[in-house]
Order: C-alpha cells, then structure tokens, then sequence
C-alpha cells in the first residue's frame, strides 16, 4: 500500500511518536510510506528519518494561512496519489474529511486519540473542531480509535460505530528499557537523595492532565511521608505553568517538588523514577506515558480514565479521576507496596511486551488500513453497476 500519514507537527506528544512507531512500522513491512506534516522543525522529525520515512513539509505560516495551505495540501496528494490518507488527530481529520471527494480512490483513515474530551477548558477553535468532527466523521472509511473508553465515547457522540476500530498503542520495548546509570544521574541533576522516593508525573501542562490534583494529593502525601519527593516532567503554556507553581506554594511543599521541561528522551526520567502518578481527569485515551514507565519497571498509580486502569491492571492503584482523596490513598498504597519490597518490576515490564508491542500496533492497523481500502473500492464500483 501507498500510505500517507498527515499531522499537524511531529512534536514530543504521545501521538506524534506513535505515528512515528507506526510508520516506520509500516516502512519495514515494505508499504510505501511518507508522512505529510503541517509544521515541521520539531523533535521527533529527525527520528522519523532515520527510519527512512519522507517527511513533507506543508509550509503552513500560522493559523488563518487556510488557503495557500489548502493548494499546497491537495498539490501534494496529488502528485503522492495514496491508496490510504491516515491523519492524526481533529484537524488533520476534518482536513482529510474535506479532501475525500478530490481522492475518489483514496481511503480516507481517521486517527482518534482522545476519550470523554471536556472542550469547555479549551478556546472556541478547540469547541468548534470537536463539534465539526461530529459531522465529517461518515466520509472517513475506517476511523482507528486507541482505546476502548476511546471508542465508547465517541459512538455516544454520534461517531458511525461500524466504522470504527480500537487499536492500542504500541511501546518500543527495545527502546523502553530501565536504565539505571542514566537515571541514578538524573536524580542527581535534580538534587534528590539516594534514600528519597521520588514519584513523578509526566505528561504536558494541560488540564486534562491533572496536575492541580497531584499536587494536592502530593501535599497530604508530603505531610506524612518527609522520604518522599516529587517531579512534574513536561512543557505547556508558561502562565500555565506558573499557577500550578503558585499551587505548590499555596500547599507549602514547593522545596519537595521538582519542574522538568519536557526531555527528547524519556528513559532516563522513567528510569529514575520510584513511582508514576497518571492523574489526567478527562480526555485520556490510551497514556503511552503509563506503558512506557511499565516497560522501563516503574509501578503506576492511575486514574480510572481512558484505558489506564485497563493497562495497570492493579485496582489498588486506580483512584477516581478528579477525586484527591482516592487519589492519594492510591499512592499510599502504591508507597507501601514500595516499602514492602513487593513491587515487580520484571512482572510490569512484561506486561507492557506481551500485550502492548509495537509489532501488534502495526499488524493490526495494516489490517485496517487493507479493510478501508477494499471498502473504497466496493463504494466506486457500486455507482457503474446501478449506471448499467
């Protein structure tokens, strides 16, 4: 298959680097690859090259370049002519949506991410795209959702259930794999004592991800444990970023947490990490940040949103998203469990190469990508034979 992945930009998000596994998944499968890009200039475009993807570049200039942007868009699918479009995420899809009946023997694929998204956090574009995915959703032949809460949410929607498919993200166990030394220096760099438990949260400044209730959570944590200290890994607004330090102050344990922009590779931060807390309250579908922790051997304490509490798979550390009280009584248990010496590190790991691989992320959606492009065919073919 001809294949063309769009996206808005190949930054350090959890579906950007999925789409990266992805294609070049499909790449060493022989398909015919490139990756169509709205930005380019970001981290993980170097990483899709060396696995020898093309990477085009659509030059957009900011948000309101819509018509030059569109030319270039539709001059390059075109030229490409691929048997499958497979965008990521809202607007690539509305994108891909809008572009189907130029692309008669094109399948149109939909990348959906997200589960139970409250867009009333974001500004109106946000709204707005939501809703008009809503409505463009039936021209996508196949729509690859990745996770089951994922998957529910949007047939409650209004999304065409028949068209939609759960395939789960894929971790680069190779990759994903406990390193010790680098996260020994890690801990170093960030002043946190050999005898300390350090329990993270990574994942964007966002407030989907939960950070007000961490740190809230964290406070009484810190009240009762003096070992114990925390870091939040990751980048987002700076005004953001400010007030969840403002938090910290406010709960009067600002000198046991540690900021961390975002790193081009997480290993040594999974890697110097006793504990991971996924507090995201809504919008997560399938966390690569959960499954990439497990497979370096870092217990998790999750909330019951998306499909975390699916790939835990230990309801001791599941907390009810946005409730601080449960939320904290998973970590202590997850603490005690870490006191105990009970935590298996090797079980965690295996879990993640078992059932989460990047190998299974690719047979199954090239099993998808196939079923698009055989249904695409049958609908051409439908109108000449009623002509006849």
């Amino acid at each position: 298959m001809k294949i063309v992945f769009l996206a808005r930009s190949l930054g350090l998000g959890g579906a950007e680097r999925q789409l990266v596994e992805l294609a070049a998944g499909l790449h060493r499968r022989g398909h015919d690859v490139s990756v169509a890009v709205f930005y380019s200039g970001h981290p993980l475009d170097a990483e899709l090259e060396r696995a020898g993807v093309p990477l085009h570049d659509l030059e957009k200039r900011g948000r309101w370049d819509v018509a030059g942007f569109a030319v270039r868009l539709l001059r390059l699918l075109r030229t490409e002519r691929p048997d499958v479009l497979h965008s990521y995420l809202s607007v690539p899809n509305m994108l891909a949506a809008i572009s189907a009946p130029l692309l008669r023997s094109t399948a149109i694929v939909w990348g959906v991410r997200a589960s139970n998204l409250n867009v009333e956090h974001y500004e109106w574009l946000t709204r707005l795209t939501e809703r008009g995915g809503v409505l463009l959703a039936r021209l996508a032949d196949r729509i690859l959702v990745n996770s089951q809460a994922g998957f529910e949410h949007h047939v409650r929607t209004g999304y065409p259930e028949s068209r939609m498919r759960v395939v789960h993200n894929g971790i680069d166990t190779a990759r994903f794999v406990r390193d010790a030394r680098r996260g020994s220096t890690l801990r170093v760099n960030w002043g946190v004592p050999d005898n300390s438990i350090l329990i993270g949260l990574v994942g964007r400044l966002d407030p989907m991800k939960g950070h007000r209730i961490f740190l809230e959570a964290a406070s009484r944590l810190a009240a009762i444990r003096p070992d114990v200290r925390f870091v939040c890994v990751g980048s987002g607004s700076p005004a953001f970023a400010a007030e969840l330090r403002r938090r910290a102050d406010e709960f009067e344990f600002a000198d046991r947490v540690i900021w961390q922009e975002a790193l081009p590779d997480p290993v040594p931060v999974y890697s110097a990490l006793d504990g991971l807390c996924s507090a995201s309250i809504f919008g997560e579908g399938f966390s690569n940040v959960i499954a990439e922790a497990m497979a370096c051997g870092v217990p998790c304490v999750v909330t019951d949103v998306g499909d975390s509490a699916l790939i835990v798979q230990s309801p001791r550390y599941v907390a009810r998203g946005g409730d601080v009280s449960s939320l904290h009584e998973a970590m202590i248990a997850l603490l005690g469990d870490i006191d105990r010496g009970l935590v298996d590190r090797m079980a965690l790991r295996d879990r993640i190469v078992k059932d989460f691989s990047v190998d299974r992320l690719v047979t199954r959606t090239e099993t998808v990508l196939a079923e698009a492009l055989a249904e695409r065919a049958r609908r051409q073919r439908a109108p000449s034979r009623r002509a006849r």
